[in-house]
């Protein structure tokens, strides 16, 4: 299937993705204007992060349950009101504690229902299971073009007005997951064809019984985590760890912007890999590249050549997991519960993102110093690279007819 057959509700899937992931990509940039306003650390700004990431996986779960039983619109509508709000509320505060609800809570909250656990729910329920990874690879990519074209428009809006300004503007872009969450409606009678003996057959519990009992469900967890445990340390703290090399803020939005453009091709390309060979082996060759690619970092000395090559480098591997993770899933359990069983995934991911996001600040606070962390997460890279060699890949005989 052509990626221009696709149906429009992929479309505003990624739609819904470039807005809500770019905004959250461009967290890190404020982690110093902000920390200077209320004059705190940089552990202050890094716990509200990570509390944002731990609530986006907590409440995943639930808005997947949510989205599978009354659908992907009212979901995402309620995450962005909520999203929206939690950004304006930050930009008005006058106690840093108020940005735990803010930026931690509300934000949380509005990621987790506007975000890949629901889009990607609805458009499994779409698309063919044949070209599943694919749909997935082009709709994940959706968000690094969000990376792309927030960061360099949120510095921009810090240098010409400052911090609470450029979170008003965030807000209202917000609006815009609210119009196309309009067009997000599912029919699910559409995939009765393929899963009607499904929806028979097994309830949400009997789902929950079956994935928990599989062996390759917890190492995928596992996987994951390492992943949230990356991306956000790197989102989060990059900006500052290039501050302290006394390179200037424009090289960290730089470097962050070939993160998000990279993995626009990064993320495509590991999604087409998991159609035509096991995603399995294909995630493990993935976080092999992230350990070589995060140990050069380390080891040469950082410049603005070397940040850009970091960018586009961990960019090109930044969100291929989630194709292939969740096309693990689908693949094994079915596109039924698949929002429920992902978004319970997505939880240890952001688990990790939080342990990530804080353990980056706390680190530095007390060592001075990025470089333990920055060895974790090479040794983080490798073990994620053997973790997912003995996942079992076959689906779940009772669903074998599905796939």
């Amino acid at each position: 299937m052509s990626i221009f057959r696709f149906p429009l509700l992929v479309w505003m899937g990624i739609g819904t993705l470039i807005i809500s992931l770019g905004i959250r990509q461009s967290f890190g940039i404020f982690m110093m204007p902000i920390s200077h306003h209320f004059d705190t650390g940089r552990e202050f700004f890094s716990l509200a992060i990570a509390l944002q990431n731990l609530l986006f996986g907590l409440f995943q779960p639930f808005v997947g349950m949510a989205a599978d039983r009354w659908g992907a619109q009212k979901v995402i509508w309620a995450g962005a009101v909520s999203y929206g709000l939690g950004l304006y509320l930050t930009s008005i505060a006058i106690e840093p504690s108020w940005l735990y609800l803010t930026l931690g809570t509300l934000v949380g909250l509005g990621l987790s229902s506007t975000s890949y656990v629901i889009v990607l729910g609805a458009v499994a329920r779409v698309v063919p299971a044949e070209h599943t990874a694919k749909a997935f690879g082009l709709t994940t990519a959706a968000g690094s073009f969000g990376m792309f074209a927030m960061i360099p428009g949120a510095q921009s809006l810090l240098n010409d007005f400052n911090w609470q300004t450029t979170l008003q503007i965030f807000a209202i872009l917000c609006t815009l997951m609210l119009a196309f969450s309009c067009f997000m409606q599912t029919n699910n009678n559409a995939s009765k064809t393929s899963t009607a003996h499904i929806e028979v057959e097994q309830t949400l519990r009997e789902a929950l019984k079956e994935a928990f009992s599989h062996r390759g469900y917890w190492l995928i967890h596992m996987g994951f985590f390492v992943c949230g445990f990356h991306v956000m340390f790197i989102a989060t703290h990059l900006p500052s760890y290039l501050a302290d090399k006394g390179l200037p803020g424009s090289t960290a939005a730089m470097a962050l912007a070939y993160v998000g453009i990279f993995n626009i091709f990064g993320t495509y390309f590991w999604g087409l890999v998991g159609d035509k060979f096991s995603k399995r082996y294909v995630m493990s060759s993935l976080y092999l590249i992230r350990t070589v690619v995060i140990a050069a970092f380390v080891i040469f000395p950082v410049s603005v050549e070397t940040a850009a090559f970091f960018g586009g480098a961990i960019g090109f591997c930044w969100l291929g997991t989630v194709p292939l993770t969740s096309g693990l899933v689908r693949q094994i359990f079915g596109a039924r519960y698949l929002s429920t069983l992902y978004g319970l995934v997505f939880l240890t991911h952001q688990v990790g993102s939080f342990l990530g996001a804080w353990f980056g600040g706390r680190i530095y606070d007390y060592y001075g110093s990025y470089e333990p962390i920055w060895w974790t997460t090479v040794v983080m890279a490798f073990l994620a690279a053997l973790i997912h060699l003995p996942v079992d890949d076959r689906p779940v005989s009772r669903l074998a007819t599905v796939n």
